[in-house]
């Protein structure tokens, strides 16, 4: 059977591009590869559940106007599909003087970008989470938490009631453009033929790039983001979001505590270099994954840039006092005996060739093609503007100004 369109993988940006191409294109055939048994099983699976609110992405990046939209139209799928969402509201906890500084930088890039936000004192912080210790703070009320696997599951279920069809455990083995159509090769069963096809791969979205032809010259590196999970007793301990300020030459925006929808918290994640791109358990290593890394000419020049950073963090993450320590920044209550175990997570940070760590979501278009190469956070928050995007690419319709 040849299907109008094909979308690999089924994270949330995938699965929201198809429910996307489904609404704009009623009665289009379409078929939904994943290689895993279930939908969500990495990124989306795996990330704090936050629904962002865009404070710490550049004014006039594509980051910044989706995240901002996502939040709205998330909340609005919650409501309409009785997924429970808790608008918390995130507290950005400034620690020391530097972080003073840069807290009130983000409150500018909250004003320009368009979001509701207000400062706070150490006395106002301390009124409003008596356990949090910071000299400052920035009060952020529409950021909130929600569980993304069951939005996925929701979104999964559109696809399906709209008449596409989801085909689970269908690995990608190989990718053909033609004129007409795109052949997708899988490890097991017949290729799928498609008019237009869309690759939203997260972890392996070089490797897919590159087996459809494409001279794609970044590559995926896994960073893991390992978490911790505070006892129940300690379930009451914060009453929103708590962040630290994040580095401004880094990606990554520190551990921080966050209130989980189930009510339980969760502290974390960090960001150290990992050595496969799908394996969780602490020491998890692939060989293949792990000289795709140490090839790359891109990684080291990342390394020559951030080796102090990365230092730390591989610290951190053997060491639970360091941890710890970064956790009691701003919550000096915590202990030792807090810190119970909790799965980790594995960020697809793409990196540049020079050494550049790309921010903003970055695609790669061919006449039949659309290969979604970096979709960073906030991509769950912003999966349903993201999937407009994309099937915008896809349909060769007028696009925004998105970086290649």
């Amino acid at each position: 059977m040849r299907y109008d369109f094909c979308v690999v993988g089924a994270g949330i940006v995938g699965l929201a591009t198809a429910r996307e191409l489904l609404r704009r294109r009623p009665g289009a055939s379409l078929i939904l590869l994943e290689k895993e048994a279930d939908v969500a099983v990495h990124q989306t699976g795996h990330n704090s559940g936050v629904i962002h609110a865009g404070v710490y992405y550049a004014p006039g990046s594509l980051k910044a106007r989706l995240c901002r939209e996502g939040n709205l139209r998330t909340k609005q799928f919650c409501a309409e599909h009785a997924i429970p969402v808790d608008v918390c509201g995130k507290l950005i906890v400034a620690a020391t003087p530097l972080e003073v500084r840069r807290l009130a930088e983000l409150s500018t890039r909250c004003a320009v970008n368009g979001i509701a936000a207000r400062d706070m004192s150490g006395a106002e912080l301390a009124a409003v989470e008596p356990r949090i210790a910071g000299l400052a703070a920035l009060l952020v009320p529409s950021t909130g938490i929600v569980d993304y696997r069951r939005v996925s599951q929701a979104i999964a279920e559109d696809i399906r009631r709209s008449g596409g069809e989801l085909r689970l455990r269908s690995s990608v083995r190989g990718i053909v453009e033609r004129p007409a159509e795109v052949e997708v090769a899988l490890r097991q069963g017949d290729p799928v033929r498609a008019g237009q096809l869309v690759v939203c791969a997260g972890l392996q979205a070089d490797r897919l790039a590159r087996a459809a032809g494409l001279a794609v010259r970044l590559r995926i590196v896994p960073f893991r983001g390992e978490y911790f999970q505070l006892p129940a007793s300690r379930s009451q301990i914060v009453r929103h979001l708590i962040y630290p300020v994040p580095d401004p030459e880094l990606p990554f925006l520190g551990v921080h505590m966050t209130r989980m929808i189930d009510g339980s918290v969760t502290v974390g994640p960090n960001a150290v270099l990992g050595f496969s791109r799908e394996g969780y358990p602490h020491f998890a290593f692939d060989l293949r994954d792990t000289l795709d890394t140490l090839r790359f000419a891109g990684f080291w020049r990342v390394v020559r840039q951030h080796w102090r950073s990365a230092l730390g963090e591989l610290r951190g993450s053997l060491n639970r006092n360091r941890y710890l320590q970064q956790c009691r920044k701003y919550c000096p209550e915590l202990t030792l005996e807090d810190l119970q175990p909790y799965p980790a997570g594995i960020r697809a940070q793409a990196v540049l060739e020079n050494g550049t760590l790309v921010h903003d979501f970055m695609f790669a278009d061919t006449q039949r093609m659309v290969h979604v190469l970096n979709a960073p956070s906030p991509a769950a928050t912003a999966a349903l503007p993201i999937a407009s995007v994309i099937a915008a690419r896809v349909l060769h319709e007028s696009l925004p100004e998105v970086q290649r």
